[in-house]
């Protein structure tokens, strides 16, 4: 990714601001930037750290180092565990207690915007990271906020209108951790048993630099890398004792979407989801991860011989748009040719696992983890109302209600009271259940027509979105297919029905229903795509708490 070209999109992106501010009364935003320079002297934190948005050259794969753009962090005050850093360009893992008040300097020294976003708390609005308040090379933004969320995988990236495809894509990302009490008294494994597992797929051209795609098909379908990286590190193999073990694991691909499961058979035990542990652990044959999703397994590899190999791998699948091949992409030869594409569903090894140490000493899995409550419409606070969010597409670009972002804009369907518990409807556009909406975005989603004889149409209509809510977790009611097709059967048995979420994956032909609170904090709290390309494409829209 060269200089120039990143120069050119930040060019574009202060002329659309030039051009929004000039049809907007009164001061332009660029002269008005409401950003949080200064600390609160009322506000008494428990840690204290500084972050940096910074560039730098990192090994990645053997030869030449890759230039990237990368967070890391130093701690001012505070338990000295609160970040842990890791290997290669992903920031440090952040590490807080339920109740922590934590103080940020966030710094940026790169040449271009940016903001982060704390994705998955509970945080006020001007804490969350909304791309309004972006700040230029050279400028600090100070965070204040509470953790008030249970004990669970969170994780922080760069939120900056129009670019967060590409930051994230060059490195502007990483891991926290929530604990609390209810989880220290099951006593999990912990230290070198708990592993990260961070997820992506990237591409690199022959010398080593991150190669991204800007082409039009590739921003409809999202982009997919022929590089699977682990915590920032290519072919990744970690060794394990025969021991319990506590796994976390982030989705923190553009686009790609994994079905997770032991090249073994053995089925995932699953602890623990976006929000927080599960009441019980489940389990599952296989896992469908979507973009910034975030899983919580136990993996117990008590019984395995001295020596021997274990490899989580993403399953095939069908249902994940149309595959890509012959269609532009580029090869798994580091920028080479148009062949061996590695598509959406394809299947392939993503971490292995060496027995290298035999211990007896083990803890058992828990019967029950954590208490619970489970939401349903009595609990509604209108329950004849249901918020609709409506994927669809017009022009080429994809929609969520019928329109693309604009920065403050928000419909009166988006508008929600405050300290409310609502039902929402994610929905294709123009399938299932558009007709009950009203919505209109010009024939959008079509209920995964599979794009038979309807070109670039066609795989809008038949791909997947993991839709990201931003704000409160929420609790999933129902989930409605109209596919009879084989299709959907290879991801069915693959989605966690219980537990807290943020995210939730949305198959071609598919309604979800959820149940979200609306507590504490009133302003513009974003709901979007979280296919990157598809956020940056404008399917992201503001709900408005008052």
């Amino acid at each position: 990714m060269s200089h120039p070209e990143l120069s050119r999109r930040q060019f574009l992106h202060y002329a659309a601001w030039s051009a929004l501010a000039s049809i907007i009364p009164g001061p332009s935003w660029a002269e008005n930037r409401q950003i949080n320079k200064d600390p609160d002297n009322n506000f008494k934190p428990d840690v204290e750290l500084e972050l940096y948005a910074r560039t730098a050259e990192v090994p990645i794969l053997s030869g030449a180092e890759t230039h990237v753009f990368r967070y890391s962090g130093k701690l001012l005050r505070g338990p000295v565990n609160s970040i842990k850093n890791l290997p290669g360009y992903l920031g440090p893992i952040l590490n807080f207690e339920r109740g922590q008040k934590v103080h940020i300097f966030f710094y940026n020294q790169i040449p271009e915007p940016v903001i982060t976003h704390w994705h998955g708390l509970h945080v006020p609005q001007k804490m969350d990271g909304h791309p309004m308040y972006e700040i230029f090379k050279g400028e600090r933004y100070v965070y204040e906020f509470e953790i008030n969320n249970p004990a669970a995988t969170y994780w922080y990236h760069a939120h900056t209108h129009d670019m967060t495809a590409t930051q994230v894509y060059q490195g502007l990302s990483g891991l926290i951790t929530v604990r609390d009490e209810m989880e220290h008294k099951l006593e999990l494994p912990a230290d070198e048993y708990e592993i990260p597992l961070i997820i992506q797929d990237r591409r690199f051209t022959v010398g080593n630099q991150l190669h991204y795609l800007h082409g039009m098909h590739q921003r409809i379908m999202g982009f997919l890398g022929d590089t699977i990286l682990v915590n920032g590190q290519a072919n990744s193999t970690i060794s394990v004792k025969t021991r319990a073990y506590r796994l976390r694991l982030l989705n923190g691909s553009n686009s790609r979407i994994y079905k997770l499961g032991w090249d073994d058979g053995t089925p995932l035990t699953i602890i623990g989801t976006d929000g927080g542990l599960l009441e019980k652990p489940e389990s599952m044959p296989y896992l469908m991860l979507a973009p910034a999703e975030r899983i919580e397994l136990w993996m117990d590899f008590s019984g395995r011989k001295l020596g021997s190999e274990l490899t989580l791998q993403s399953l095939e699948y069908q249902g994940g748009g149309l595959p890509m091949r012959g269609m532009g992409g580029m090869g798994r030869g580091r920028m080479g040719g148009m062949h061996g594409e590695l598509a959406q569903g394809d299947s392939f090894p993503v971490v292995k696992f060496n027995i290298t140490e035999q211990i007896s000493d083990s803890p058992r899995l828990p019967e029950k983890l954590v208490s619970m409550p489970r939401l349903g419409t009595k609990d509604v606070t209108n329950p004849e109302k249901t918020i609709p969010i409506a994927i669809g597409m017009r022009r080429m670009l994809f929609q969520l209600n019928g329109r693309t972002f604009k920065m403050n804009d928000y419909l009166d369907i988006e508008k929600i009271p405050v300290n409310t518990i609502q039902k929402m409807r994610i929905f294709h556009d123009g399938g299932m259940s558009g007709g009950r909406h009203g919505m209109s975005g010009g024939g959008g989603g079509g209920g995964g027509g599979g794009g038979r004889g309807m070109g670039m149409m066609g795989m809008m209509r038949a791909l997947p979105h993991p839709i990201h809510l931003h704000g409160q977790q929420f609790q999933i009611l129902s989930r409605k297919t109209n596919k009879d097709s084989d299709i959907y059967d290879t991801v069915k048995e693959g989605f966690i029905h219980n537990g807290w979420k943020d995210t939730v994956l949305v198959m071609p032909g598919e309604e979800v229903e959820i149940i979200k609170p609306f507590q504490d904090y009133t302003g513009l709290f974003l709901y979007h795509c979280h296919n990157l390309e598809h956020e940056d494409m404008g399917m992201m829209r503001n709900f408005y708490v008052s």
